[in-house]
């Protein structure tokens, strides 16, 4: 399920659970996050009146040099982020399923669920929604919240902290992209990585800013409060 800690308090102490939402708390593998990746490629397209196989490098491009596609929109082509956000999150979510254990184990853990995203309010609302585990959340800091800076940028980490008046050393942040949680343990949280073999979300996996890593969410939350 999970490696042992490498450092952090015991689980049962953590105050805040801060969670990261795409491939974070439903799998990869449901492969929703191809269709976002498909209508990113579309707007670009029509945007910057590009054949799809030019947007994709555009797309790609922006994504590394950048840290998502958005911000490399924002950036060098002026592109409005909300008409962006708007577009690329109107996705079919019927294929995402809901993990009863997930949200046994999130109602029954102790403190206060967070999530933090790159993504809009709107699409991390509608998700939490469909997974059956909106009523464990109390808060969302978004990609707006955060002045559009995607994680692993400072401004939504700093926004967290003071809008929901987090004590890092008392809270675990989950990820499923090991380079967002280096912020994280800078700034004393336990970090949880979700395992991701692909190697966008596995770069900067090693190293001792990672105190878990997560095969199973559910199962991983579950024991802490069994």
């Amino acid at each position: 399920m999970s490696t042992p800690a490498t450092g952090g308090p015991p689980l049962r102490e953590i105050e805040t659970w801060i969670f990261d939402l795409d491939n974070t708390l439903y799998p990869a593998s449901c492969r929703l996050f191809d269709q976002i990746h498909a209508r990113m490629t579309h707007f670009i397209a029509d945007r910057l009146d590009l054949t799809l196989e030019a947007a994709l490098t555009v797309q790609k491009t922006y994504f590394r040099a950048h840290g998502t596609t958005l911000r490399g929109l924002m950036t060098v082509d002026r592109i409005d982020p909300e008409d962006f956000l708007n577009f690329v999150h109107q996705v079919d979510l019927s294929g995402v399923p809901r993990d009863a254990i997930l949200i046994t184990a999130l109602a029954a853990l102790p403190g206060r669920k967070i999530v933090h995203t790159n993504g809009s309010h709107r699409h991390a609302e509608r998700l939490l929604d469909h997974l059956g585990i909106a009523a464990s959340f109390c808060g969302i800091v978004d990609i707006a919240a955060a002045g559009y800076e995607p994680k692993p940028g400072l401004a939504g980490y700093h926004a967290l902290l003071h809008r929901h008046q987090v004590n890092p050393a008392a809270a675990l942040m989950v990820e499923d992209m090991a380079r967002n949680l280096v912020p994280a343990a800078t700034l004393g949280m336990t970090t949880a990585w979700v395992r991701n073999p692909v190697d966008w979300a596995a770069d900067g996996s090693i190293g001792d800013h990672i105190h878990h890593v997560v095969d199973d969410l559910g199962g991983f939350l579950g024991a802490i409060c069994p």
